[in-house]
């Protein structure tokens, strides 16, 4: 470069060498030598949010929507740590995202200055890599070396911290940037599993009675549906999907039975409870997947991009293959193909049974009235909306309840669903819905919030107002964060805590923040509301009044499966 920049103006311009096109965040003193450059930079684009927790949670959802990182930007002290829970969740979900604060002068740094924080130990944890930033020379190399952190292996989010006279100097000797960077061309190439390991597995899968294929959210960030489900078709394997790999592969189809969690459903506990081997793809079989690893399972075969992750639990039980999901199931595909048929046909009727389990127990959640008038079940909410809401929508279930009740969404189509898993963390649906008009503006959005959720993400309907596109805000709304109160009336007699609230009408609420909204308490007045919604493609709030009576943790179609012990013969006469 012949001209003469500023640090933020490299910044910028790595930025968009990299395919960079949406920064999110709030911007403060420290920041402004990066925010003005994007001013003269067309091909990005700065949505500024209410709170950096929104920013970092934007972040986050636009990664696992596109598989290319954006930015999350804040300034020193309160605004880095407030961007902490975002990246938490970005990191426990595998998604990328570049993470910028930026911090005091780097003479004054560690030092009593004004906000001051130690930024590169405070994300250090949740973080795939870590780094100040306190030289001009220093900047291109580490968005680099950043870039390929996040975008390599399991994703994930990464961290720079700039010293504020790094960005705010000019470079001396500037390098030369190309338009496009190298680095886009092969960073997203993934590890194939060696041929001597594919015919191995071949084997094991021809020779089970009853395997199922497990896929986790290695599925979503591989997209590897098509060749999953090509597996699956070409030896009659059932697949259930983790609670993180929920979307990995449409649920209509015959052979995918949802999702298992610590919580159900009664099906897929079924499934497992009753295979022979667990072909575990893109899953790392922790916790909220194994009921905190009670759950028994026979033989495993876990296949995953990165080395590390396979046998850290089950480890006895676990035969590893390192490489990616689609490349290593359209080799199985080949290597299985001479005896396919043989294998089908000794698992027909299992997948039979499992297909008229499966009709039973989409009836368990077939009713859509409520226990009390005047509210609207929240397996209706669910049920009764997809039948209006578009094919090719995205579906956003926020933490707690509304991803458990998700379990009765259908998916037609792959990689149209994202929630926070990992981490769990409380106010992301909303500003994941504004991620992903962002990324797509013509790409409808479903949002289902819990009142709760809400309350931590209010600031941000102010930004959707702002932003705009065609997302359907619907509040479950039961005055109380749910989850937590039906656990302490399962568990505690009854006895609740720190978990009701006054009723709060967030119709109105919404219209106070520039938003079209409505209060619904009957599902057929939901569904109308929710259908003119979609048709008019702006956003729209509907605060539904939801049945409180409804328990997720003891709902029928979500209470794990439990054998049945066949009835002893009797010797005859």
């Amino acid at each position: 470069m012949s001209e003469k920049i500023t640090g933020g103006q490299l910044v910028v311009k790595m930025l968009e060498s990299l395919g960079v096109t949406h920064v999110f965040g709030v911007v403060g003193g420290q920041t402004l030598a990066i925010t003005d450059a994007i001013i003269d930079t067309p091909s990005i684009e700065f949505v500024h949010t209410r709170h950096e927790g929104a920013a970092a949670v934007m972040a986050d959802a636009y990664g696992r929507l596109t598989r290319r990182p954006a930015v999350a930007i804040a300034t020193t002290g309160p605004g880095a740590t407030n961007l902490l829970t975002g990246v938490g969740g970005a990191f426990r979900d595998s998604s990328p995202a570049i993470i910028i604060t930026c911090n005091n002068n780097g003479a004054n740094i560690h030092k009593d200055d004004a906000q001051n924080a130690d930024h590169v130990q405070i994300f250090a944890p949740f973080t795939k890599y870590a780094r100040l930033v306190a030289h001009g020379s220093s900047i291109k190399q580490a968005m680099e070396e950043a870039y390929i952190n996040a975008m390599t292996g399991n994703p994930g989010p990464v961290h720079l911290d700039f010293a504020r006279d790094t960005i705010e100097q000019i470079v001396e000797d500037p390098p030369a940037l190309p338009e496009v960077h190298p680095s886009r061309s092969w960073v997203g190439h993934r590890p194939v599993a060696a041929a001597e390991q594919i015919s191995a597995v071949a084997e094991r899968l021809l020779a089970a009675d009853k395997p199922v294929i497990w896929l986790g959210n290695g599925g979503n960030r591989a997209q590897a549906a098509d060749a999953v489900l090509a597996l699956a078709d070409a030896l009659n394997i059932p697949v259930i999907t983790t609670f993180n790999g929920m979307g990995a592969v449409p649920t209509t189809h015959p052979l995918v039975f949802g999702a298992l969690s610590r919580m159900g459903t009664n099906l897929t506990t079924r499934v497992v409870g009753e295979s022979d081997l667990v072909l575990a793809l893109g899953n790392s079989l922790n916790a909220v997947s194994t009921g905190r690893w009670r759950l028994q399972l026979p033989e495993v075969i876990q296949v995953d991009v990165d080395p590390t992750m396979i046998g850290r639990y089950y480890s006895e039980i676990t035969t590893g293959v390192t490489g990616d999901l689609a490349a290593f199931s359209n080799a199985l595909v080949a290597a299985t193909a001479d005896r396919a048929a043989e294998a089908k046909a000794k698992r027909s009727d299992w997948i039979q049974s499992l297909q008229q389990a499966e009709k039973e127990w989409w009836e368990l959640s077939a009713s859509l009235e409520p226990e009390n008038e005047g509210t609207v079940s929240p397996a209706a909410v669910v049920r009764a909306l997809r039948d209006v809401t578009p094919t090719d929508a995205v579906l956003i279930p926020d933490a707690g309840n509304p991803g458990v009740w998700s379990f009765l969404w259908e998916m037609e189509k792959p990689y149209r669903y994202i929630k926070p898993v990992g981490f769990g963390n409380m106010g992301f649906a909303l500003p994941a819905s504004i991620a992903s008009v962002a990324a797509d503006p013509d790409r409808p959005v479903l949002a289902l919030i819990g009142d709760g959720s809400l309350g931590m993400s209010l600031g941000e309907l102010e930004t959707l107002a702002r932003k705009g596109g065609p997302i359907v805000i619907v509040v479950l709304n039961d005055s109380s964060y749910g989850n937590i109160r039906q656990e302490q009336v399962l568990h505690f007699n009854g006895r609740t805590i720190g978990v009701d609230f006054h009723d709060v009408d967030f119709a109105q609420v919404a219209k106070g923040m520039g938003l079209a909204s409505k209060r619904v308490t009957d599902v057929n007045d939901l569904v109308e509301t929710v259908k003119d919604a979609f048709a008019d493609s702006q956003p729209f709030v509907v605060d539904v009044v939801l049945d409180r009576s409804a328990n997720a943790w003891t709902y029928p179609a979500f209470v794990p499966f439990k054998a049945t012990a066949p009835a002893p013969q009797q010797d005859a006469d």
